[in-house]
């Protein structure tokens, strides 16, 4: 009786081996035969227990039927599931259910059948494997855990990765949820009046704590969070990132563990970890995966169900970008760099908390800092450590607020002043008056846009003839998430939406503009990462002559448009027909144009 061919499709399997897969992916006409037979060949006597799928993406064959496509995991993991009519499953460790995922079966049996629970819900129980064909185990567990069990295919590689720390997180919140300390510290809350004695406070420094303070840190770094927010609630606590600017729930813990996580983040930050009924500050110097340092600047807040925590992360390699990577145009940088490079005057910053400006500022300073000149800064609170400035934290309680602070750096021979922000009158007016003494400064307002920080000036009192001779310009920012490199596709814009962000102006409408789809690397967002929206404001002798104590905001603002501003509603018109970003990102965080 005749062997079968070697590269024959068999008509069932228990399981996936490389010939198995081989003989597959050469059936269907996705690699040649010769390479399979050749792959086959070396790895006969291979005793290596690597999984077949990651041992043909390793060979970085192309796609025969799509060349310029490479046969990656990710696609033959997809490719498998299908063969085998199972859904593939994307894992995200933001929506990975830890603890009860982790009570359906023991480490030790998921390691040997190379499983992992995802979730159970509603008498369901959602399994993942890289082996889709070989279920043997199913009947038997279904049997055993009295639940319905739905078979998921995913990527090996990530399957190798998040199996050990299901685990090795679940363990270290259950092991902290049993642990006594002895005594309460002290009451927290209202709500934890009625409890009182029930619960026991964990100590920061318990191991397992540690461990999921260290988990927190490391999976907010890698997800590219920009926050870290951890809620209270009533009967437990939240734990949400913001990425691109969107807030995501990652996990939900006891009210006990929470509290732990909270006394050991601020015990790092060298904060009062008894005092929970004030508003306290502290920064936190970490290391990140790739090595690179990076700073968490932490912010409590007492609320009705305890203490909030909010740490917002810098990396130091936002400081030394080009002004293009921010978003700037090649006119914008231009324009920025004429501004910044003036000897004296004032240039402000204006966008609402989160639009970008700390990141703009730093990176000027960062640009301006040479051995030549002296940069001092008076900030509330500093954002972030930078060796080649000279910084100040104002301390109200000491009576050391903006104004004084600018007092003081006038006293220290500056060249560059960067003030944090301009709030009250007795501010604009000691930076104003750095601006006429020789210095430049820079500084942030809360407007909606360019023009409206002229009429802010004046509404706190400073002299128009103050504003005419020191204000050098004025730049306006938002920021807005951009389409996923990997996954956007074109898309048509119809006449209405081109006009919802370009009306009044008549802007030529694109051909074809980009859309968000989602896949593995925005984590189905359709976004990834965010770019900067400007609006700048150069005051020109003819809009000088425009402020005056009664100025007109709409008159100001439709000169500023003719001597060439680009509202910031434009600007983002710009970056839609350049496929960087959508309609509703733009709509979402510009002002209208006003021009009537």
């Amino acid at each position: 009786m005749n062997s079968p061919a070697p590269f024959s499709i068999p008509k069932s399997l228990d399981s996936l081996r490389l010939g198995d897969l081989l003989r597959m992916l050469v059936s269907d006409g996705r690699i040649d035969k010769a390479w399979a037979e050749k792959l086959h060949q070396d790895r006969k006597r291979d005793s290596s227990k690597i999984h077949p799928i990651i041992i043909v993406a390793e060979q970085k064959w192309p796609d025969q039927r799509q060349p310029s496509q490479l046969l990656t995991v990710d696609s033959l993991s997809r490719y498998v599931a299908d063969k085998a009519k199972v859904a593939y499953y994307q894992i995200d460790p933001l929506k990975l259910d830890f603890s009860a995922a982790a009570q359906i079966v023991s480490q030790a049996y998921a390691e040997r059948l190379r499983i992992m629970p995802i979730t159970v819900k509603d008498g369901v129980a959602t399994i993942a494997t890289a082996d889709p064909f070989h279920q043997e185990w199913l009947h038997d567990l279904e049997r055993m855990l009295k639940l319905r069990i739905e078979v998921v295919m995913v990527n090996p590689l990530d399957l190798q990765r998040y199996l050990p720390e299901v685990y090795q997180l679940s363990a270290a919140i259950q092991s902290a949820n049993a642990a006594k300390a002895g005594q309460i510290v002290g009451v927290q809350n209202f709500e934890q009046l009625i409890e009182l004695g029930k619960d026991r406070q964990l100590d920061a420094n318990e191991q397992h704590v540690v461990n999921i303070v260290d988990w927190l840190f490391k999976y907010a770094f890698e997800q590219r969070a920009s926050d870290i927010h951890l809620e209270p609630r009533r009967q437990m606590g939240l734990m949400r990132f913001r990425i691109d600017g969107v807030l995501h729930q990652v996990y939900q813990l006891p009210s006990n563990i929470m509290n732990a996580i909270t006394s050991r983040i601020k015990l790092l930050g060298r904060m009062d970890m008894v005092e929970k009924r004030r508003p306290q500050d502290g920064r936190v110097k970490t290391v990140g995966t790739d090595g690179k340092e990076i700073e968490l600047r932490l912010s409590t807040m007492p609320t009705a169900f305890g203490e909030k925590l909010v740490m917002r992360i810098f990396k130091p390699d936002i400081l030394v970008q080009d002004f293009q990577l921010l978003g700037f145009s090649k006119r914008q940088s231009e324009q920025w760099a004429q501004w910044t490079h003036q000897p004296n005057g004032i240039i402000l910053v204006t966008g609402p908390t989160g639009s970008g400006k700390t990141t703009t500022l730093y990176t000027t300073l960062k640009q301006l800092a040479t051995d030549e000149v002296n940069v001092c800064t008076v900030e509330d609170p500093i954002e972030m450590i930078e060796p080649a400035f000279n910084q100040m934290q104002v301390t109200q309680n000491i009576g050391l607020g903006f104004a004084e602070g600018i007092r003081t750096l006038m006293r220290q021979d500056p060249d560059i002043i960067m003030v944090g922000e301009i709030r009250d009158q007795e501010t604009a007016d000691m930076a104003i008056q750095a601006a006429l003494t020789g210095h430049l400064v820079l500084s942030t307002l809360h407007t909606n846009d360019a023009p409206s920080a002229v009429t802010r000036l004046l509404d706190l009192g400073v002299p128009a003839y103050l504003i005419h001779s020191s204000l050098l310009g004025i730049m306006a920012q938002r920021l807005v998430r951009t389409l996923c490199p990997h996954c956007k596709t074109e898309d048509e814009i119809s006449d209405e939406q081109w006009a919802s962000v370009t009306q009044p102006f008549k802007a030529k409408k694109p051909a074809k503009t980009m859309k968000a789809v989602g896949c593995k690397e925005c984590r189905q967002t359709g976004y990834r990462g965010r770019t900067g929206i400007y609006e700048m404001l150069t005051l020109t002798p003819a809009l000088r002559k425009l402020i005056t104590p009664e100025t007109d905001l709409l008159q100001l603002r439709q000169a500023a448009t003719k001597a060439g501003m680009q509202p910031l509603m434009l600007n983002g018109a710009e970056k839609i027909a350049a496929g960087l970003t959508t309609v509703e990102e733009v709509l979402k965080v510009a002002p209208p144009i006003e021009m009537d």
